[in-house]
């Protein structure tokens, strides 16, 4: 799995991002969209989302 282009950042329009998060998050893609729409794309605040 190609690591994205900013690992700080999740960004949402690229397939290659999705599919690293959502297998490093381990989530799905509708639960890792919503979480980016609820917190912003910051990977650490996605994280502490997904793991409340």
């Amino acid at each position: 799995m190609r690591p994205p282009a900013d690992p700080a950042r999740i960004n949402v329009q690229s397939t290659i991002d999705v599919n690293y998060w959502c297998q490093t998050l381990n989530c799905t893609e509708t639960r890792l969209r919503n979480a980016v729409l609820a917190v912003g794309p910051l990977a650490a605040d996605v994280q502490a989302y997904l793991n409340r």
